[in-house]
């Protein structure tokens, strides 16, 4: 089944990803992916496990693996496919992936501080401490040592250090009690609100759609739905089809 893959002619799409190809050595991963996403949006990047989500994201944010070959992606008029992670990180993209990456023998503060050292325009950080109570109040605790929800915080609000566009989150929602993901969602529509965008690949479909104002599906390396994330909470077949609810 294809959904709408029309994109939307009448606002310029501040993020775009034009028909890449992108490898693991020899497999792969990501055939020919293309979706437009305009500033502020919340996109779920959706589909079954191995569908090229996660790789997907890896490519946005100009990883080495997997390897982009063939495509281009554009951010707010500039080139992302011709430049490296560092540059693009410096204009704009900030990956939260899914193993949070919280750096061992640093406190909460620490982590924070670290990533405006490396990039010295973003959010304050007793402006992140506003967002996210639960991590002033842990600010001198060292981070590995916090629960998973305040990890997953930890590592948002390090991306929020420094000066962003574009938010991409690998599975923010794996193994968090739902009190939490629900604390989590609310920082979400507040960054929102700020006109950071959003990407979430997210395993709990049905949470990421309520929040999503829009929705991309993918099926083995390629986009086959492209659409508001309401026509996707209202179609059992599309749902029962590529995301097995």
């Amino acid at each position: 089944m294809s959904g709408n893959l029309a994109m939307d002619s009448h606002a310029p799409a501040f993020l775009s990803v034009h028909d890449i190809h992108a490898y693991y050595g020899e497999s792969y991963i990501v055939q020919g992916v293309s979706f437009n996403v305009h500033e502020g949006e919340i996109l779920a990047l959706l589909g079954r496990n191995g569908a090229g989500k996660t790789s997907t994201l890896r490519t946005i944010a100009r990883l080495d693996d997997p390897l982009l070959m063939k495509g281009e992606i554009w951010l707010d008029h500039k080139h992302l496919h011709t430049m490296s992670s560092h540059e693009a990180a410096v204009n704009g993209i900030a990956l939260v992936p899914e193993d949070r990456r919280i750096i061992p023998g640093l406190t909460v503060e620490e982590n924070l501080q670290l990533a405006q050292i490396v990039e010295p325009i973003g959010w304050g950080i007793d402006r992140i401490y506003e967002l996210f109570p639960r991590l002033g109040e842990r600010r001198k605790q060292e981070g590995v040592t916090l629960s998973g929800g305040e990890q997953q915080m930890l590592s948002i609000a390090r991306a929020l250090a420094r000066d962003i566009k574009v938010l991409l989150l690998d599975e923010p929602y794996e193994g968090l009690a739902p009190v939490i993901v629900d604390e989590i969602e609310k920082t979400l529509q507040t960054i929102k609100a700020q006109g950071i965008t959003t990407i979430i690949v997210e395993q709990n479909a049905v949470r990421a759609l309520e929040l999503a104002d829009r929705s991309v599906i993918m099926d083995t390396g390629s986009v086959v739905f492209d659409g508001h994330a309401k026509e996707v909470l209202d179609n059992a077949e599309l749902r029962a089809e590529y995301l097995a609810i």
